[in-house]
């Protein structure tokens, strides 16, 4: 099992409704076919349409009830003060999050934002 499935099961078996996107043009065209989301885990490496490019497209102001969470192994800091300028909300660096601290930090934010 890749990382990716390891995620996508431990979050959806706690209840979380799960959309994969491979880049940030895919994510893109699912926003726009369903709406918002409380939590986007972008990564800033990916094919076609990579993070940065994914947030300058996305516009996070006009989406203010979506958190951004940067969720990657790339750690070049010009890039995430990029992407925190873009609206991007939180940084979780991927190698140091096991799934389920993963999914501990889901739970805390997304309680943090329905209760502030």
């Amino acid at each position: 099992i890749d990382l990716n499935a390891a995620y996508r099961r431990i979050l959806g078996t706690a209840g979380y409704t799960i959309r994969s996107a491979y880049n940030g043009a895919e994510a893109l065209e699912i926003i726009k076919k369903e709406g918002e989301f409380d939590i986007i885990l972008l990564d800033l490496r990916m094919p076609v349409l990579d993070g940065i490019g994914f947030l300058r497209e996305f516009d996070a102001p006009r989406h203010p009830d979506t958190m951004v969470v940067l969720f990657s192994n790339y750690e070049a800091q010009k890039e995430v003060d990029e992407a925190y300028a873009l609206g991007a909300q939180h940084y979780i660096l991927k190698a140091m999050a096991s799934p389920r601290e993963l999914l501990h930090s889901i739970e805390v934010l997304l309680r943090n934002k329905f209760t502030e």
